[in-house]
Formats: C-alpha cells, sequence, structure tokens
C-alpha cells in the first residue's frame, strides 16, 4: 500500500516539473513591436498617440493662441470613444495622449474630471481642518482653454482563412467656450493581416 503511495506520489512530482518545465518568460523591451493575436495593443497606442499628438501641438490654433495671448494654451483631455468591434481600454490611450502633450513643452494641462473632484473634497476639508494660512481658497481654479477628444474605429476585411483589421483614430481639438472644433487629425497607419492556421491539435 506504501509501496503504490510513494509511486503516485513521484510520478505527481514528475508531472508537475514537467509542466513547470514546459512554460517560459521572456523579458523584451518595452518599445519591442509584438503582434501575437493581431488586435490592438500596447505598440498602436504608442505609434498613433505619438504622431497625432505631435501634428496636434504644431497645428496653426496652438501657435496662434501662444502668439495672441503669450502664453500656452490649457488643455485637458476628454473622453476616447471606443467604436471598434474589439476590446479597446481607452484610459490607456487617454494617458498616453495626457503624457505626450504635457512632455511637448507647448501646453499647459489641468486635472482630468475624477482627479478634480477628489482634489474639490479634499479643498472642502481644508477649510474645516487645515490652518487658515495653508487652506488652499475655493474657486481658485485654472480653466482648461481646449480639450481633446476623440475615437477609434475598425473596418476588417476578412476571406477564408485571412483578414485584414485597418485602425482608424480619430482626434479632434475644441474650443471649450466656443464649441469651435479648432484642429481635427486621425490616423490610419495600423493595419493589419492575419492569417489563422486551419490545424488544430
Amino acid at each position: 500500500m506504501k509501496k503504490t503511495f510513494f509511486v503516485f506520489a513521484a510520478v505527481a512530482v514528475m508531472l508537475c516539473f514537467t509542466g513547470c518545465a514546459s512554460s517560459g518568460v521572456e523579458r523584451v523591451s518595452a518599445d519591442t513591436v509584438m503582434d501575437l493575436s493581431g488586435y490592438w495593443n500596447d505598440t498602436d497606442v504608442r505609434i498613433v498617440a505619438d504622431s497625432l499628438v505631435d501634428e496636434c501641438v504644431n497645428a496653426p490654433a496652438i501657435s496662434n493662441y501662444i502668439k495672441t495671448n503669450q502664453k500656452f494654451p490649457v488643455v485637458i483631455v476628454g473622453t476616447f470613444s471606443n467604436d471598434s468591434d474589439e476590446h479597446i481600454d481607452t484610459s490607456i490611450l487617454t494617458k498616453k495622449f495626457e503624457s505626450a502633450l504635457i512632455n511637448s513643452g507647448k501646453v499647459d494641462f489641468v486635472a482630468s474630471a475624477d482627479q478634480r473632484a477628489e482634489i474639490r473634497e479634499e479643498r472642502v476639508e481644508q477649510q474645516e481642518w487645515a490652518s487658515e494660512e495653508s487652506a488652499k481658497r475655493l474657486a481658485n481654479e485654472t480653466a482648461a482653454d481646449f480639450m481633446l477628444v476623440g475615437s477609434v474605429k475598425t473596418i476588417v476585411d476578412a476571406a477564408g482563412d485571412t483578414s485584414t483589421r485597418t485602425y482608424f483614430v480619430y482626434a479632434e481639438l475644441i474650443d471649450v467656450e466656443t464649441n469651435r472644433k479648432l484642429w481635427v487629425g486621425d490616423n490610419s497607419e495600423i493595419k493589419k493581416v492575419i492569417k489563422r492556421s486551419n490545424v488544430r491539435g
């Protein structure tokens, strides 16, 4: 009985080590281009955000504002909607746009709507609990001049085991006071050909 138990235990341990040996992890650089599924990925976010932000900060609307007002416009990133046929976390794209805009050195930035709500709550609490000298004033926020909004769309074409996925990312810079669209950009550089194997294991 004991001998049988030890045999089963040894086999279980061997299977465990065999299973562990069949998997592996490889670290790669964050800017490495990898397409495993053919769907939207981190490389696509980087390409789209970098190109569209570069267009946006060099648009005449930005340079005209700086020239007229002798200061950088204050920008906020609004909603980027996912109008594609797949799940895309557009909050990652939004954060990438924020980072690229701030780092461009051509605009100033204010907190997002969610962040403002939390910060306002902090200011209200300061009125009661902080010293008069250190408490921050209410109704003294810096307002945004422009808002950047956009969307992600896809066109899929398929024949047999081959399909193509083309991503269209649109961005619009809008004057908060007048609702005028000051700049519209689009990126359709992301196009992928995907071939599915018919061989089943």
